[in-house]
């Protein structure tokens, strides 16, 4: 046995096609199955790709009822002329970025073409066709099923890895063993990829913004991770138990305490402040060892200075 999923497009796709083909032979119209085909083709994954689809079917259609007309009536019903006619047809739809119309109005074309002749009522039959089918799957796609539950998901697993990661750090640097085998670093990778993606189509599916809250959430998360995996290779890299490293790592604890949506970068880049003057404070390096493992330090400092700058100037 197998599981059989059905999803939100599906079903409105479904009834769409159901409605679009009543509708046309309701009204007698020639060819009432296209209008169908129409609206297939027009629902899309949000509001604003449904929209363009439309837009893009509907301006093909109508570039297609005028050349089959220049060539069909002003030059024959044969198919070298249809091959012609489709080889003037589709580069032109390329140039006004309507490609996506080529399917339906090749569509309109063959119906003029087997037709064998182009008068006003055909014309406004296949207008009809047309109207009916985008029109049909504009109002389907009106419904959009809410993303935020998914996302808040997305939001809180990467909160979580972000958690496990710089605990793991705190440890190594207090005790300069770990047994941790990284699987939150690719795991994160994948999620910060997956939510972008959710995110944009959520953006997509709203006609008056252009970007939201959870979009920035999650370029924000990826930069900072862009950061901590810099900063990882750093911290394993540092051997010796300097008094920097326990400076350090609590303040990572700190951090690690403090990964939620609110942004609390302000107060953790005054307690940074305080740890760098501390630093200048300590007695100079006794070894060269002691030295280059401060100096790492201090660069590891730097680096998760950008990190809470970079959630401090995006505001999430």
């Amino acid at each position: 046995m197998f599981s059989l999923k059905i999803g939100y497009r599906t079903v409105k796709t479904a009834i769409g096609a159901a409605a679009a083909i009543s509708i046309a032979q309701f009204f007698g119209l020639n060819y009432f199955a296209s209008a169908g085909i129409l609206t297939i083709l027009c629902v899309q994954n949000s509001k604003k790709k449904s929209l363009y689809a439309a837009y893009a079917r509907f301006f093909a259609c109508m570039l297609a009822i005028c050349f089959s007309f220049l060539f069909f009536e002003m030059i024959a019903y044969h198919p070298v002329v249809l091959g012609l006619l489709l080889l003037v047809f589709i580069p032109l739809t390329v140039r006004f970025k309507v490609s996506e119309g080529i399917v339906t109005s090749s569509v309109i074309v063959l119906h003029l073409y087997t037709g064998k002749q182009i008068t006003l009522g055909i014309v406004l039959n296949e207008i009809a066709l047309i109207a009916i089918g985008i029109g049909v799957a504009l109002i389907v796609n009106l419904y959009m099923p809410s993303l935020d539950a998914k996302l808040t998901q997305f939001q809180e697993a990467i909160e979580g890895n972000f958690r496990t990661i710089f605990q793991e750090m705190v440890a190594y640097l207090r005790t300069n063993e770990s047994r941790w085998i990284g699987q939150e670093i690719i795991e994160t990778a994948r999620l910060l990829e997956e939510a972008k993606s959710l995110a944009f189509r959520d953006v997509q599916n709203h006609f008056l913004r252009t970007q939201d809250y959870f979009y920035y959430y999650f370029k924000t998360r990826e930069k900072q991770f862009e950061i901590i995996e810099r900063i990882l290779p750093m911290v394993t890299s540092i051997d010796l138990l300097v008094t920097q490293r326990y400076m350090i790592a609590d303040f990572l604890e700190e951090l690690s305490e403090a990964i939620h949506p609110g942004n609390t970068a302000q107060l953790h880049l005054n307690r940074l402040h305080d740890l760098h003057n501390q630093f200048k404070e300590e007695p100079l390096p006794k070894s060269r060892d002691e030295f280059e493992a401060r100096a790492q330090l201090f660069q590891l400092l730097k680096e998760i200075e950008q990190y809470l700058l970079i959630k401090k100037s995006l505001k999430v």
